[in-house]
């Protein structure tokens, strides 16, 4: 083999390298089309479809290492809200189970509302409460935000939920 061909080869095996290393860090697009990443750090590839953060300022703020709401396409994942004043970010304790549903709901209005959505858009729900015998109470206050169309729902009843609240909801949206 003359020198020139092994270098030929050196380099070629270099550059299959190269994609190689990229493909396993996840960014051989950028390396074989030129194209840049996407400049969002929010925004993700999932299965093909980007994901994007959801904040709402009108809603607490996170209150552990997850985000308020996750975009894939025109489904939004709520995550659970809990009956958190978002003015003085306190919990309301001692309220009601009517009191603490309708802030969580209110909550989750404000992260729907921060994803182009409101609560017509909730296809389901999940409901953790901390005692089922406030369950007739709860449903009271619940019906209150949905139409006659209310979403799908499960409801369990939970050893006990973050900050000793008597309720939390988790939702997703569909627009």
């Amino acid at each position: 083999m003359s020198p020139r061909i092994s270098i030929v080869g050196f380099r070629r095996t270099r550059l299959v390298a190269a994609v190689l290393a990229c493909a396993l860090a996840g960014t051989a697009g950028a390396v074989i089309t030129g194209h840049e990443p996407a400049a969002n750090a929010s925004e993700q590839k999932n299965g093909g479809k980007r994901h994007r953060v959801v904040t709402s300022p009108d809603a607490p703020a996170a209150i552990g290492p997850y985000s308020q709401a996750i975009a894939v396409g025109d489904t939004l994942y709520l995550s659970g809200q809990l009956p958190i004043d978002p003015v003085t970010n306190k919990l309301l304790a001692g309220a009601s189970i009517e009191d603490q549903t309708r802030q969580v709901l209110r909550n989750l209005d404000a992260v729907l509302r921060a994803g182009g959505m409101t609560l017509d858009n909730i296809v389901s729900t999940t409901v953790y409460v901390a005692d089922l015998n406030e369950f007739a109470r709860f449903n009271t206050a619940y019906a209150e935000f949905f139409g006659s169309k209310p979403p799908a729902r499960a409801t369990v009843q939970v050893a006990r939920v973050p900050q000793d609240a008597k309720v939390e909801i988790s939702a997703i949206a569909v627009r």
